[in-house]
């Protein structure tokens, strides 16, 4: 297996490359939660040094800062405006303000700074893919300890980092261990590096967009199989609906001026129509099926989603409640404004940060969708975008977007290009 020998790399893709690969000792650690966000602002800012003159490179080479950048940075600016006004509007004092503001530069901030940065530094996409497959050649060495792990009957938490008293989330986000339990369930789910098994899945729904653009194909299937396997052992219901849709709709939706696909596409879409009864059956069936799967966990979800939505529009519809609330014994004590993107922007941030966040997302999903057509590194970001958009209803992406990192660089990568690659039927490799 072929590797970019590191001689090869610029500074940027050297220290990229290697945050990624050492993120299992980071996480023995209990350190990846405050890492990557520094991560992802040491970069912005070696982004924003380049672009003012302060490396050798002057600025005048530099191309402009993508369209697409800054949408992300007036929609994250927005969000700064929701958080301070509904602080505000419900009676939280200058320290929560501070610490909110300190949460928003870990969580929103990096939708645009991180697209920021890969707009601004030199860093090639195959080397992203190829740094995120090496991991996965790792966690597929690791998958059989953890499993070993679980059956000897190791405690859930074998101890939380002590890196936890700097300041997190939760502690959940310091925990190291081999596997959890779900509430409620004799289950045994993994959750690798992430702080639950959702967020390990959503992880890994990334990473099989980067693996199938390596183009060595034993790190490619590495990738693949290693994705999916945590899929299936974190027991994500989300990934029955996320995998098929990415691995169908990349090479679907980068094919659209393409006389044959459109062909099909108006085949499909007349068949539909006849077959209405049918597929409105078997859609039927299929959520019915995915909502059984787990009941008490959709029946908690809908009811957080309902009390978000509900108290967003009676109470505080502009600017949201600030921040999310703790539930009571209704939602098993889950907080309000949790575990959904959508809703929790609601009822934190009121409709001012719902279009903070929905403008973005669709200028980008336009924006790579279009490049996608002929551009290889659009058509990988067109996956990440997919990835986020389909786990957004069931995730909170602000408080994962440090586990997000290589993504929202191939988004800012994907801004930045105008060059156009060589089609591939492997999903399109760049040459």
């Amino acid at each position: 297996m072929a590797a970019f020998s590191a001689d090869n790399k610029t500074p940027e893709e050297k220290l990229a490359h290697w945050m990624i690969v050492w993120t299992w000792p980071m996480w023995l650690l209990g350190a990846l939660y405050h890492v990557y966000p520094i991560l992802a602002w040491t970069l912005a800012i070696w982004g924003l040094s380049r672009r003012i003159g302060l490396t050798t490179e002057e600025p005048r080479k530099m191309r402009p800062v993508p369209a697409g950048v800054w949408v992300w940075l007036l929609g994250t600016g927005m969000m700064v405006i929701a958080l301070v006004a509904g602080h505000l509007d419900n009676g939280y004092n200058a320290t929560e303000i501070i610490k909110s503001l300190f949460g928003w530069a870990k969580g929103w901030a990096l939708f645009a700074i991180l697209p920021f940065a890969g707009s601004s530094l030199r860093i090639r996409p195959h080397v992203l893919y190829r740094a995120v497959n090496i991991l996965s050649a790792q966690t597929l060495c690791l998958m059989p300890v953890f499993i070993i792990g679980a059956l000897a009957g190791l405690p859930v938490v074998l101890y939380t980092s002590p890196l936890y008293y700097l300041g997190g989330a939760s502690h959940t986000f310091f925990q190291v261990g081999t596997h959890w339990l779900d509430p409620g369930s004799p289950d045994i789910r993994f959750r690798f590096y992430a702080p639950w098994g959702p967020a390990a899945a959503l992880v890994a729904h990334v990473a099989l967009v980067f693996a199938l653009f390596d183009r060595d194909w034993r790190w490619r299937w590495a990738g693949i199989v290693c994705s999916i396997l945590i899929c299936v052992m974190a027991k994500s219901r989300t990934s029955a609906v996320a995998i098929p849709l990415i691995l169908i709709l990349i090479p679907i939706l980068s094919q659209l001026y393409r006389p044959v696909m459109i062909g099909a596409l108006g085949i499909t879409t007349v068949t539909s129509t006849f077959l209405f009864a049918i597929v409105k059956s078997a859609v039927e069936e299929a959520t019915s099926t995915f909502r059984n799967a787990r009941a008490d966990s959709s029946l908690v979800r809908e009811r957080l989603q309902s009390i978000a939505f509900q108290r967003w529009r009676a109470e505080a519809p502009i600017f949201g409640h600030g921040q999310v609330e703790k539930g009571s014994h209704y939602v098993e004590f889950m907080p309000i404004g949790s575990h959904h993107t959508w809703f929790g922007l609601l009822f934190i941030k009121g409709a001012v940060g719902f279009l903070a966040l929905a403008v973005p997302m669709a200028w980008t999903f336009a924006e790579v969708l279009i490049k996608a057509q002929r551009d290889p590194v659009a058509r990988a970001a067109l996956g990440v975008v997919l990835a986020f958009m389909i786990n957004s209803f069931g995730e909170n992406l602000e408080i994962l977007s440090y586990l997000l990192w290589p993504g929202l660089l191939l988004i800012g990568i994907a801004f930045s290009r105008r060059r156009v690659g060589i089609w591939s039927p492997t999903l399109g490799l760049e040459r």
